[in-house]
């Protein structure tokens, strides 16, 4: 007697768990394209609060499958930080600043990390989170030319041409980092060993967010993606970087000739990266000004900084005369307003000043440990010959944080972006080689 076995339709909960548990972080890049309202977003981004059920989702699961949560080396370097954190916090002027630091802090450089390196299973899934980065990117760019064209983006020399994306005039950093991160992605994923149709893709999407990343006038995004574009083409390999470099810098003549008038404009952007002592313009004075401010701060505490928050309440005790009072936005949908100036844009001043000595050595003590352990198993992986898109993205990720925090600091909606990079790079540098499908190749 034959017996036929008739498949019976999955209920939705079932359907649910068989979903890739990397879907939850893809949701929280996804957020990311919403457009914020015309005061810049108040509070905090619906990309944060999902971020917050990231990790909660992490460790239902954890508790469901019964599985050990990290590594003791994984442990080690995501919670080194925490030490260093947590003495900034008891030291801050007020228990709701010193709270308010440390979870901000906790987000982006402990939680949502260890979220991501539990949820990704294998190189497919980091590649899935590489390719919503960029079509995140794409999406931004997009928006950004179109301000640019229409100048309908933020002022910029008194005309709205500097392209924002959806983040709005009071974060004018936010799509240049979105567009600088989706580029590396792109670029690793072109380096790869993937279909060439995939390569194909990832190269066309590298060279059409050239454009966006130029008119978003952002120095320290310029910078962090040229130093990070020049370290993955060399981890690749000479030839590939010779090629590809050719291929890039053609690209990048030909999408800026045919910028016009704002050819000048970037001209003057770059040359004003250099132009520190020779007739600077005043967001260079402010941005040395505050980087002098945060280290007296760092030589009047040097272990232990000014605590969690306190950069605002000590700038102008410490700040010259040469400080102006706060920077000026308009555009982009929203009314001119005067920002005060309350970080000095730079992470590890930041780092150094409010959490001392303490707070640096454990945070970029952390950020040391995943580059030489992702750049050691990205050795491996280009010698095996598989995974290196992965390792290329992850690297490059993390060299372009680092690179940046020396012209930027944590804050605005972009911010949860960040941590899911330092989540990817902490994958590729701490997860397991055993578990999953090939978890890192």
């Amino acid at each position: 007697m034959t017996h036929v076995a008739h498949a019976l339709p999955l209920r939705p909960a079932a359907r649910l768990r068989r979903l890739p548990p990397v879907l939850a972080v893809v949701a929280v890049v996804a957020l990311l394209a919403l457009p914020l309202g015309p005061d810049g977003g108040g509070g905090a981004h619906p990309a944060d609060a999902v971020s917050a059920l990231v990790v909660l989702y992490g460790v239902l699961r954890l508790v469901r499958d019964r599985r050990r949560p990290l590594t003791r080396r994984a442990a080690a370097v995501l919670g080194l930080p925490v030490l260093g954190l947590a003495v900034a916090a008891a030291g801050a002027a007020s228990p709701g600043a010193g709270l308010e630091g440390l979870g901000r802090y906790l987000q982006v450089f402990v939680l949502v990390p260890a979220a991501v390196l539990l949820l990704l299973r294998d190189r497919d899934d980091a590649r899935l989170l590489a390719w919503a980065t960029v079509m995140l990117a794409v999406w931004q760019g997009a928006v950004g030319v179109h301000q640019y064209v229409t100048a309908t983006g933020a002022s910029y020399q008194g005309e709205q041409i500097r392209a924002v994306g959806t983040f709005g005039a009071q974060d004018v950093m936010g799509m240049a980092t979105v567009v600088s991160l989706g580029l590396v992605c792109a670029l690793g994923l072109a380096l790869g060993r993937t279909p060439v149709r995939h390569r194909l893709l990832a190269a066309g999407c590298a060279l059409a967010l050239l454009l966006p990343l130029a008119v978003s006038f952002s120095r320290g995004a310029w910078i962090a993606t040229a130093v990070t574009c020049a370290a993955q083409l060399l981890l690749a390999g000479p030839r590939r970087a010779l090629a590809v470099g050719a291929a890039v810098l053609a690209a990048g003549v030909v999408l800026v000739g045919g910028l016009g008038v704002g050819t000048a404009m970037l001209q003057e952007r770059v040359g004003s990266i250099t132009q520190v002592t020779d007739a600077p313009d005043q967001s260079v004075t402010d941005r040395y000004t505050m980087w002098a401010a945060a280290a007296g701060m760092w030589r009047e505490r040097p272990l232990t900084g000014v605590g969690l928050k306190g950069f605002p309440e000590y700038r102008d005790s410490h700040a010259s005369l040469a400080l102006s009072s706060g920077s000026e936005t308009d555009g982009a949908g929203a009314g001119y307003q005067r920002q005060p100036l309350l970080s000095p844009h730079n992470m590890y001043l930041l780092v150094l000043a409010e959490q001392g000595l303490l707070g640096l050595v454990a945070l970029a003590g952390s950020w040391l440990a995943l580059l030489v352990l992702g750049l050691r198993r990205l050795r491996a992986a280009r010698q095996a010959g598989g995974g290196l898109d992965c390792g290329l993205i992850a690297c490059g990720l993390l060299v372009w944080q680092l690179t940046d925090f020396a012209y930027a600091d944590i804050g605005g909606p972009s911010t949860v972006l960040t941590a899911v990079c330092f989540g990817l790079a902490a994958w590729w540098a701490l997860g397991s080689t055993t578990s999953g499908r090939a978890a890192a190749g």
